[in-house]
């Protein structure tokens, strides 16, 4: 059915089986967004994530199965994908992303698909995003309220033929909020069926960019309301004093971001 889309083809579909996304996260977001991208034909889909199946995934991390209580994420994920499209390669690594290894894994990937779920992961694929050049679709849940965008930095505009980067996650959220306004999901709940939502959102993204077609979200919020059924976009604005994507950038290496965020 793809072949069948003009703007996708027969030459796209290869460019699809060449391309190589990097999963941060095999949960709630990773989920949907890995099945799609594997559907899709996406040939390597690179997936980190440490953790071990729990039954209290299943409501949301819909990859994943009671069968398969108890192994790393990353397996269980890759037997899903094994079974749904035998040509895409799932590269798993099995440990957190840290300043010490980010440039390491994200060097063999074309774009990241965010789904991390703290500020401290978040703000690093950020910095390491802007500091190598790749582009990061972020999605983020909190009970029944999803958000997702596109950071195309600098350098991967250029690589893109676009005209202009859009801004940086540093640029939409300068500083972390206090943990007490931040419960995570853990502590607050969330609905499952919105995993999916936001997930297939950024499998969408990934996809427009890996194709060069369509208009990417870079510079746009868009946020989704379950309980209203609403969608809301908001525009984003680079900002002239950012630290890491702005002129004169005072951030240009890995920083403590436990420390950080801890402040903020």
């Amino acid at each position: 059915r793809h072949i069948l889309l003009p703007e996708v083809g027969e030459a796209g579909q290869a460019r699809l089986l060449k391309s190589r996304v990097l999963l941060l996260g095999a949960g709630g977001l990773g989920s949907p967004a890995s099945m799609y991208l594997a559907a899709a034909g996406v040939g390597t889909l690179g997936m980190v994530d440490a953790d071990v199946v729990d039954a209290s995934n299943l409501q949301r991390q819909v990859i994943h199965a009671t069968s398969r209580v108890g192994m790393p994420k990353v397996e269980s994920a890759a037997k899903f994908i094994a079974d749904l499209n035998p040509d895409v390669k799932v590269v798993p690594h099995m440990e957190r992303l840290t300043s010490a290894n980010v440039e390491r894994i994200f060097s063999d990937y074309e774009v990241i698909v965010d789904g991390t779920d703290n500020f401290p992961t978040r703000y690093l694929v950020n910095d390491a995003s802007v500091f190598m050049g790749k582009p990061v679709v972020h999605g983020s849940i909190f009970r029944f309220d999803g958000q997702v965008t596109t950071f195309i930095p600098e350098k991967a505009a250029k690589k893109l033929g676009m005209s202009e980067a859009g801004p940086c996650y540093r640029c939409l959220y300068p500083e972390p909020p206090p943990p007490h306004l931040a419960p995570s999901c853990q502590e607050a709940g969330v609905l499952g069926i919105l995993c999916g939502i936001i997930g297939t959102l950024q499998a969408t993204e990934a996809i427009k960019i890996l194709l060069g077609r369509g208009t990417t979200l870079a510079g746009r919020l868009v946020t989704y309301d379950s309980l209203k059924l609403k969608f809301r976009e908001l525009r984003l604005r680079r900002a002239p004093d950012c630290p890491v994507c702005g002129p004169k950038p005072s951030i240009t290496g890995y920083i403590d971001y436990e420390g950080f965020c801890a402040v903020g």
